[in-house]
């Protein structure tokens, strides 16, 4: 009976604290939004609405009309977040401070508590006085597509559906999704049967050598093609040791060339290549792990899938 008792007040005292947040969250304004149904609020958040897309997350976060699912809720936090959504700067840094639902991470917290508590978030500033951690550039969103543009680009079914396998796969090559993204849109435009004049087929213009040389059997598949591309691209920052201007440069002219002109080879198109997607993409450096270069998953350096293409230009003048 004591029991009992004792579980009933830790009931009343969890649903309190729930109830509780809904209130909080209801007081930053997206209580309208969640009073949709919820096809209406996928709509809206795939459509690239803000307040949407952080209401879809507490719906997949706590199962209130859809299965209770907290990756996608991170999901759509993190889609909130690049647009400035306070309550979902909350919201990761309670998730990561909690490990609900995420293996929990007290310095991903602070980077979110961090900026919403700077924006006037009392409970965040609250807990970041409880918690340790540090100031990290980690954030929980590097396997989310967040890049303005790729809303934009991505209306039709079949590139939503190119987005959400490059985000699934990003976080198993440990390649923010934004840059694989914005290779994709400069190599292929999305076009997952673009087919260049040298034999670059795809979405990720793979020759058949990179194909062989990462385990792509079926230059074609959609998945496959992803998959070597980013194998290779994982392969080309831990040989350039996370400087994207080289691994880049060495995706378009090959990494030889790449290491011969000691730097981005002097090639219009290769130029032109690196400086198009590190402008989409924003960064010019990225996390880099060396195990990559283990003998055991890829063979000797071959030509890139742009090697071919470049050997014969002529550098500029």
């Amino acid at each position: 009976m004591i029991m009992d008792t004792r579980y009933q007040g830790l009931q009343f005292v969890s649903n309190m604290l729930l109830l509780l947040a809904i209130m909080l969250s209801t007081e930053h304004g997206w209580a309208a939004e969640w009073l949709l149904p919820i096809d209406e609020l996928q709509t809206l958040a795939g459509a690239g609405n803000a307040q949407a897309q952080f209401s879809l997350g507490v719906a997949y976060e706590h199962g209130e009309g859809v299965e209770k699912l907290p990756k996608e809720a991170r999901r759509w936090y993190c889609k909130a977040a690049a647009q400035g959504s306070v309550d979902a700067w909350y919201n990761l840094g309670w998730m990561y401070v909690n490990g609900r639902g995420v293996p929990r991470d007290d310095d991903i917290a602070r980077y979110w508590l961090e900026k919403a508590a700077a924006s006037g978030n009392a409970q965040a500033a609250q807990i970041l006085d409880m918690i340790p951690g540090r100031r990290t550039a980690r954030n929980g969103c590097a396997h989310v597509a967040t890049l303005p543009w790729v809303q934009d680009r991505c209306e039709q079914l079949q590139c939503q559906g190119i987005v959400r396998l490059v985000e699934k796969l990003s976080e198993e090559y440990d390649l923010d999704a934004n840059l694989v993204l914005s290779v994709i849109r400069f190599e292929s435009g999305f076009n997952a049967r673009a087919l260049s004049p040298k034999g670059a087929s795809g979405l990720m213009q793979l020759i058949p050598a990179t194909a062989v040389r990462f385990g792509v059997k079926d230059i074609w598949d959609v998945e496959q093609n992803i998959r070597g591309g980013m194998a290779y691209l994982r392969w080309l920052l831990a040989f350039f040791k996370g400087d994207l201007v080289k691994a880049l440069a060495g995706y378009n002219a090959g990494e030889q060339r790449v290491v011969q002109y000691r730097g981005v080879p002097p090639f219009r198109e290769t130029r032109r290549y690196v400086k198009q997607i590190i402008r989409a993409y924003g960064k010019s450096t990225h996390r880099y792990d060396l195990r990559w270069l283990d003998a055991d998953r890829v063979s000797p350096p071959l030509l890139s899938s742009r090697e071919v293409q470049t050997a014969e230009a002529q550098p500029e003048g």
